[in-house]
């Protein structure tokens, strides 16, 4: 069974192929091959966890699936249509469909604009009479958990957490059903970002969402996430349910980001093996032949460093795939 396709029910809401973007190098320098050849299922309703260091590709491949960026190869799908190479004319009611929650809050939002005025954009853009979109983004800024009172103020004027919320608010203003969520908590205090993964998770109940959540955080992404599928240097090398991947994981590298989450019990977090990663990461630039991973990997053989390995399922029972020559 492919670990690509969440489940026997009915197509998917999102369908990801083989993507892939390269960025040209400066001057001299060799392209950057920031995704190579991702592919994944997400069911409506479903949130998976893309997780990986930093500069894995997995921002860039959620910047290709909202079209922010075209991809260099590759097909998204989304409810069946195919997304590549549409006009932007075409592209425009998708959109109500498909919105994004990006990283930096503060960043994201215009300071020069009110925050009603922020949240109302989209429905601005997509046609709506501006008493009607100021009506419904007044309405959001109390579903996100915002004052009403509140909806002439400057993004300036909102803590961190407060910025995310309006960015939230912004992402649901059209009524979508995929929202791309960009290390939607990583800028913001450990406190804060247990409130805004609340309000996601409760927004998402409320409104059926499918969360692509995009994050380094393997301990947020075990809260929230159905699946979780883990990327090193532009490809994912195992995805699978959450629970397959967090009790047992089977590639090296998942391994190791596993073993480095705190653990709440002293005990247990001094008793465990932690598990070394060699090296540091090659760059997308100058990737290295066979297993992209093979030089910080504990396990690897002659064969990883001249045959890159494909995702295959460990086992025919288990709802996972991993892409390595020595799983488990």
């Amino acid at each position: 069974m492919s670990t690509t396709t969440p489940s026997d029910g009915p197509p998917p809401l999102l369908r990801v192929r083989d993507l892939a973007m390269t960025f040209p190098g400066r001057r001299r320098s060799a392209p950057v091959r920031a995704v190579d050849g991702v592919g994944f299922d997400l069911a409506a309703g479903e949130t998976l966890g893309l997780v990986g260091e930093s500069g894995c590709g997995k921002s860039t491949t959620g910047r290709m699936i909202v079209r922010l960026l075209e991809p260099t190869a590759g097909t998204v799908e989304y409810d069946g249509r195919p997304l590549a190479h549409l006009s932007q004319r075409a592209m425009k009611p998708l959109r109500r469909e498909i919105q994004m929650v990006f990283q930096d809050p503060h960043s994201s939002l215009n300071p020069r604009q009110s925050v009603a005025r922020i949240i109302a954009d989209p429905l601005l853009v997509q046609g709506s009479p501006a008493r009607e979109a100021r009506r419904r983004a007044v309405e959001l800024m109390e579903m996100v958990g915002l004052i009403p009172e509140h909806a002439d103020r400057r993004p300036h004027e909102f803590s961190g957490g407060q910025a995310q919320r309006i960015g939230i608010a912004r992402a649901l203003a059209t009524g979508p059903r995929l929202v791309v969520a960009d290390e939607p908590v990583s800028a913001l205090d450990v406190s804060v970002q247990a409130q805004i993964v609340n309000l996601m998770e409760r927004l998402q109940d409320e409104l059926g969402l499918a969360y692509l959540f995009i994050a380094h955080d393997l301990s947020v992404v075990k809260r929230v996430c159905d699946r979780v599928a883990v990327m090193y240097l532009g490809r994912i090398v195992e995805i699978g349910a959450k629970r397959h991947v967090y009790e047992a994981p089977a590639h090296p590298y998942t391994q190791a980001l596993l073993s480095a989450v705190p653990l709440p019990d002293p005990a247990a977090e001094r008793a465990r093996e932690r598990i070394p990663l060699l090296g540091d990461p090659s760059g997308p630039a100058a990737p290295p032949p066979g297993c992209t991973f093979h030089p910080r990997c504990p396990k690897a053989q002659p064969v990883c460093r001249t045959e890159r390995p494909v995702l295959r399922p460990p086992a025919a029972a288990e709802p996972r795939e991993v892409a390595c020559h020595f799983p488990g």
